[in-house]
């Protein structure tokens, strides 16, 4: 969703809804995939797939399914081949949105996509339509509790980081893309450990909507992580708190 700044938010919101609608550990699995294809089936020399499957386990998604997924992601055994796509549209009231996707069937993917858009008063964009809108840097999320803020961000600079900042109860680490795994595993030699290790589209250009089409596009970012594909919503405009709590 919204960059860094309603992180903690857009978390609680992903969690729930996934868990409700019975698509979190399709989403995991394929998140493991995509990593083990990337960068190699170990862990302990795949940063991206260590944080992959930490989440997994903390979401109790079984061993065998983490297994299975690293498998499929090193070729190791045959199943569908899930590819990362960006996907670019517009929200009601001049919003901007970035939906990054896992599909093995991009004809089918784009087609939920643009109905989700058109049911829920936007569209889908062409490619650059609205990145502009956005800068695409690494992120280390690290719970604050126990942790000195001055200690971490020396470390997290030292480590690489470009920027730290605090948001409710963690630590918001901001790299270069090409430092993000880097920079975590030097922190966390210092016993800084993160709880989420991702890329993500900061918005550097705001949207103002009204609450009535603040309401309308909180309605089409759930149309849109309610797909299986979906990974991630990004949009350029800071949600206030009250309106997580309408049903």
């Amino acid at each position: 969703m919204a960059g860094h700044s309603k992180w903690k938010n857009i978390r609680i919101r992903k969690g729930k809804q996934d868990a409700i609608r019975g698509k979190l550990f399709t989403k995991l699995g394929r998140e493991i995939i995509i990593a083990a294809k990337a960068g190699g089936g170990d862990p302990a020399t795949n940063a991206r797939l260590r944080v992959a499957i930490e989440r997994a386990k903390e979401e109790s998604l079984p061993k065998e399914n983490i297994d299975r997924a690293i498998k499929r992601g090193t070729g190791e055994i045959e199943g569908e081949q899930f590819e990362e796509l960006v996907y670019e549209g517009y929200g009601p009231g001049g919003s901007a949105l970035m939906v990054e996707v896992y599909t093995e069937n991009r004809n089918r993917t784009v087609a939920e996509l643009r109905h989700a858009f058109s049911k829920h008063g936007g569209s889908l964009g062409e490619n650059g339509s609205v990145a502009w809108q956005f800068k695409y840097v690494g992120q280390i999320l690290v719970p604050s509790d126990g942790l000195d803020e001055d200690t971490v961000t020396l470390s997290a600079i030292d480590a690489g980081a470009e920027d730290v900042s605090t948001e409710d109860d963690h630590f918001v680490i901001e790299t270069k893309i090409e430092n993000l795994h880097s920079t975590n595993d030097r922190l966390e030699k210092e016993g800084i450990k993160a709880a989420e290790v991702n890329l993500a589209r900061i918005p550097t250009n705001f949207a103002t909507p009204s609450p009535d089409e603040t309401r309308k596009l909180i309605t089409l970012m759930d149309a849109l992580e309610e797909l299986d594909d979906v990974k991630e919503t990004f949009v350029n405009v800071e949600i206030a708190d009250e309106f997580y709590g309408e049903d």
